[in-house]
C-alpha cells in the first residue's frame, strides 16, 4: 500500500488489499489524519463494497427505500441511468452543502462513493474542511460562536418520492418533520477521533443558530457560512477543494469534519454513483 499526497486536502492510495488488517488500519488513520483518501484500482461488485465499509466500521442504511440498492440496500445509490427500464436511486442527489446525515441525532463518521458511470465534463465532488474553517476564524467570532447552537434539518432539500405526486406540500413537510425531526448541536464541537473542533454548518440543512440567551443569529450564520466558502456561487473560495476522479477511483473521507456537494453537469449525462456510510466505534 502506497499513500501520497495530493494538492489540496487528501492522499491517492495505490494497491491497497481491503483483505489486509494494516491496509485497513492505515486507510482509517489516514481518513481522520487528511480527511480524503482516493483509494486507485478498486474493482468491486456492491457486495464487496459494503463488505469493505464493514471493515471500517457499521454501515447504516439510509432511511428512504428510493436510494436503496435493490439487491444491497446498504448501498445508497445516486442514478440517472434507468435499468431495465425501471428507475435505481435517486438522481441529481447532493447539489447543495452538506454532510451526510447532519439532520439525524448522530451523523456518520466516513463517507465511502465509489462511482460507477462517470459523465466526461464537470465531474468531481467539492469540499470543505470545517476544522480549518474554525481555525481561520477571527478571534472575534470563535468567541462569538462559544456557546452557540445550530439546528439541523432535512427539510429544505427533501427529495419529494414518487408517492409524494398530488400530496399537499404541507403534508410533505409535516411528514419530514415527524420523521425526521429538527436536531442542535454545537456550532463549534469537537471531533469525536481527533479532538480538532469542526465548525458543524452547512448551507444545505442548518437552518439556524441560537446564542446562548436563546436569540435566534441568522446574521451569525450567515457571516459562519461566507467565512467557510460556502456562500461562494463560483466556487473559487481558498477554502474549497475539488476532488476529481476516474474509473476504479473510491473515495473516502471524513464525513463529520467536511462538508461536500457534488457537480453535476449542466447537460445531462449519464451518471451512477454508489455509497456506503458507516459509524466509527465511537459513540456520540
Amino acid at each position: 500500500m502506497r499513500i501520497s499526497p495530493q494538492d489540496g486536502i487528501g492522499v491517492i492510495v495505490e494497491n491497497f488489499d481491503s483483505a489486509s488488517d494494516d491496509d485497513v488500519a492505515q486507510l482509517k488513520r489516514a481518513v481522520y489524519r487528511d480527511k480524503i483518501v482516493v483509494l486507485k484500482g478498486q474493482d468491486l461488485d456492491p457486495h464487496e463494497f459494503l463488505a469493505l465499509g464493514r471493515r471500517l466500521g457499521r454501515p447504516e442504511t439510509y432511511y428512504e427505500p428510493i436510494y436503496q440498492h435493490p439487491e444491497v440496500p446498504e448501498v445508497f445509490v445516486s442514478s440517472n441511468v434507468p435499468k431495465d427500464g425501471k428507475q435505481i436511486g435517486v438522481p441529481k442527489t447532493g447539489k447543495f452543502w452538506h454532510s451526510d446525515y447532519q439532520f439525524m441525532p448522530r451523523p456518520f463518521d466516513i463517507t465511502l462513493i465509489y462511482p460507477q458511470v462517470i459523465p466526461t465534463r464537470n465531474r468531481g465532488t467539492l469540499f470543505i474542511d470545517l476544522c480549518k474553517a474554525y481555525e481561520n476564524l477571527s478571534e472575534e467570532l470563535k468567541l462569538a460562536v462559544k456557546g452557540t447552537t445550530a439546528t439541523h434539518s432535512v427539510r429544505r432539500y427533501f427529495k419529494i418520492r414518487p408517492t409524494d405526486v398530488y400530496r399537499p406540500i404541507s403534508e410533505v413537510i409535516e411528514e419530514v418533520d415527524a420523521k425526521t425531526p429538527p436536531v442542535i448541536s454545537p456550532t463549534a464541537q469537537q471531533h469525536p477521533h481527533t479532538d480538532e473542533t469542526i465548525l458543524y454548518l452547512s448551507e444545505g440543512f442548518t437552518l439556524s443558530i441560537t446564542d446562548a440567551n436563546g436569540v435566534d443569529r441568522p446574521d451569525m450564520l450567515r457571516e459562519l457560512l461566507a467565512a467557510t466558502g460556502q456562500l461562494d456561487d463560483t466556487h473559487q473560495h481558498p477554502a474549497i477543494h475539488l476532488q476529481t476522479f476516474e474509473q476504479g477511483d473510491m473515495l473516502v473521507w471524513d464525513n463529520r469534519s467536511l462538508v461536500h456537494r457534488a457537480v453535476h453537469t449542466t447537460a445531462p449525462e449519464p451518471t451512477v454513483s454508489f455509497r456506503v456510510t458507516v459509524y466509527d466505534d465511537v459513540a456520540g
